[in-house]
């Protein structure tokens, strides 16, 4: 095989998406105004990365508050934490920098007001993932939580009968899971209520779309992200489903096998929501060392969408906190 037969498809969009570079830039900003150490409740997105660099420069991370010292600074994760979380730091007097992705609020809100409205809500996603612990928090009592890639997970709810039913959703699954999910639901609720609006963040689908698009197109697909990264793994998923031959994960170029390599003419490559850019040109230099140097970028969606810095990191002036 030649290499001038040899080729990269470049999805995009890709990789970090607005409420990711937001809680990146979060911890960046208290850095570089508080000095290190910042404390930060979980992984701030989950990329290894990204950790290992925020490290480096002085964050702290941990996924107990009580580990942190009395009064200091934490930021909370883009996935989000339930009430009882943030009631916690609050009693141990420490000083609370909330980098929630806004779209993760927003099932948040959707929780609380369904709660309050008495309704059930079936929150579709994996049980132990954080949004996920973090979402069902807002409304516990009101909440059952339904695995999408488990069949029977709709049969097994305990639902009463004379209440009203709504779902929503984690903001990272692919959006067929959900779409299957809801399905098995309605058939069982024929009157289930819909969200307000799409729960799963535009990323996630923008992504997804952007590997339907090149997946038929390959025999090969990689996706940059880590394995705790539920919308990366989603995107492998995504690829195989499509029509990808073979669609692998990669936390890094290093990880690419040349044996994947054997036989294949067109590579698609694409990046998880919380995968940095530099991990894209990294494996597309590695790619062009086994003779894939065309690259043929193919945009399925534009972004730009951003959002602002917490109040309590904006500067004087007065940087604007919603989306643009």
């Amino acid at each position: 095989m030649s290499a001038s037969s040899k080729r990269v498809l470049l999805a995009a969009p890709r990789g970090f998406c607005a409420g990711v570079d937001r809680a990146v830039n979060v911890v960046r900003e208290a850095l570089a105004r508080y000095g290190p150490p910042v404390y930060v409740r979980h992984q701030i997105v989950h990329n290894t990365q990204v950790i290992t660099e925020l490290t480096a420069a002085g964050a702290i991370f941990t996924d107990d508050l009580d580990e942190i010292p009395h009064g200091a600074r934490v930021v909370f994760s883009a996935h989000g934490v339930s009430p009882a979380v943030s009631q916690h730091a609050h009693r141990r007097g420490l000083r609370v920098i909330d980098a929630t992705c806004p779209l993760v609020s927003k099932v948040h809100t959707e929780a609380r007001r369904f709660a309050r409205d008495d309704q059930q809500v079936v929150l579709i996603g994996h049980p132990d993932h954080i949004e996920i612990e973090g979402t069902r928090g807002h409304a516990p009592e009101h909440t059952h939580v339904v695995d999408p890639d488990d069949p029977d997970a709709v049969d097994r709810l305990e639902l009463d009968p004379d209440r009203g039913v709504v779902w929503l959703s984690q903001t990272t699954l692919a959006v067929d899971d959900v779409a299957g999910a809801v399905q098995r639901l309605r058939e069982r609720v024929p009157a289930l209520h819909d969200p307000p609006s799409d729960d799963i963040c535009y990323a996630s689908t923008n992504r997804q779309q952007a590997v339907t698009t090149i997946a038929p197109r390959c025999e090969l697909v990689l996706v940059i992200g880590s394995d705790n990264s539920s919308n990366s793994r989603r995107l492998v998923e995504v690829a195989l489903h499509a029509g990808a031959p073979a669609a692998h994960l990669l936390d890094r170029a290093a990880q690419l096998r040349p044996e994947w390599l054997d036989a294949v003419t067109t590579v698609g490559v694409t990046a998880g929501a919380s995968a940095p850019e530099v991990l894209v040109e990294d494996l597309l230099a590695v790619l062009a060392t086994h003779g894939f140097a065309t690259v043929e970028l193919v945009t399925t969606a534009e972004e730009n969408i951003r959002f602002g810095l917490p109040a309590s990191l904006r500067p004087a002036s007065g940087q604007r906190g919603n989306p643009t």
